[in-house]
């Protein structure tokens, strides 16, 4: 199974942290991903740039509108991520535990679907799964 743990944080601390992490948490952010790459279940982990660098996209009156950040009405966005292969939700709390979080801090870990997961008359479009 895969699974997303996903680091949520307020814009305004990521704005503030631009493009200058603090050197002892990113140290312990690449071990922790050294850690995980060793025992094979790290398939993906990057760190986002902040929201006032990207776009919004929403789908309104069946047209796209592309909006420019930082997004005031956003409480928290995602400021990076790990795709982890695990056994169970179990072994993915396990290593999200291991997870050096800044204080105050959290993980929001979630299964990523599967092509087995739907039923099968839904065409494969291509995806992993």
């Amino acid at each position: 199974m895969r699974f997303m743990m996903m680091l949520p944080a307020p814009p305004d601390v990521l704005e503030k942290i631009g493009n200058r992490p603090d050197p002892e948490l990113f140290a312990a952010m690449h071990r922790y991903n050294d850690e995980m790459r060793k025992a094979g279940v790290l398939l993906l982990a990057e760190g986002l740039v902040p929201p006032s660098k990207g776009v919004r996209l929403k789908a309104q009156g069946g047209k796209k509108v592309v909006m420019d950040g930082p997004f005031a009405e956003a409480k928290e966005v995602i400021a990076g991520f790990w795709l982890i292969q695990a056994k169970s939700l179990e072994e993915a709390i396990e290593w999200a535990q291991r997870c050096p979080l800044p204080e105050p801090g959290e993980m929001v870990i979630r299964q990523v679907f599967e092509q087995g997961d739907f039923p099968a008359e839904l065409p494969n479009q291509g995806g992993k799964g």
